[in-house]
């Protein structure tokens, strides 16, 4: 069984460099205070360390 995280967005993307945006975007992240689920996997990890300072992230049971 995989593990599973839930990732919020707590900071804005106005101002951030376009590859940011993008990232937040594709994790399907709308507003400040969204949050989504998925399993964790080296890609996805790779996308929220690429917006780390813009997003909080845990470990779901």
């Amino acid at each position: 069984m995989a593990k599973k995280i839930r990732v919020k967005l707590v900071r804005s993307t106005i101002g951030k460099k376009p590859n940011q945006v993008a990232t937040v975007q594709a994790l399907g992240l709308k507003r400040i205070g969204s949050s989504v689920e998925f399993e964790a996997n080296p890609a996805l990890m790779g996308m929220v360390e690429t917006i780390a300072h813009m997003v909080v992230w845990e470990e779901v049971k």
